[in-house]
């Protein structure tokens, strides 16, 4: 006996995944340039007002030096010797190697001065060390 066979054809079922490719990597492409778009943050210039009582805070997490144009260095807004710096830097490092030293230095100071400052902030460890500046005016 032979079986029977119908007259209507199976279908077999697939499911096409390279629309679905497609559309993830589009997804993938979105949210990179949304992200990108959104790291740079622009706002209105305004200014602030003054408060008699406002101290500014110094981040414990953050170690600012600051040099002047005749080429003093300053731990937060104490006056420091370059051998005090590094003994503590050299300190500060031992306990974490990841903090951040942020170097401000004036319009004038000496580019030997802030190097100084940099060199003794590499010796003492710190990877992450990085100059502050503050952003041109647009004319």
């Amino acid at each position: 006996m032979k079986p029977v066979k119908s007259s209507l054809q199976t279908k077999h079922n697939r499911i096409e995944i390279v629309p679905l490719i497609d559309i993830m990597f589009f997804l993938l492409a979105s949210f990179m340039l949304v992200s990108l778009s959104m790291s740079k943050q622009q706002s209105v210039k305004v200014n602030l007002p003054t408060a008699t009582q406002a101290v500014r805070d110094f981040k414990p997490d953050i170690i600012s030096l600051a040099v002047d144009r005749k080429g003093d260095v300053f731990l937060e807004k104490t006056l420091i010797t370059l051998p005090a710096l590094y003994t503590m830097l050299t300190n500060r490092a031992a306990a974490n190697t990841n903090l951040p030293v942020y170097v401000n230095g004036d319009v004038d100071t000496s580019h030997g001065s802030m190097m100084k400052v940099l060199d003794l902030a590499r010796r003492a460890g710190f990877q992450k060390v990085a100059f502050n500046v503050t952003a041109e005016s647009p004319k």
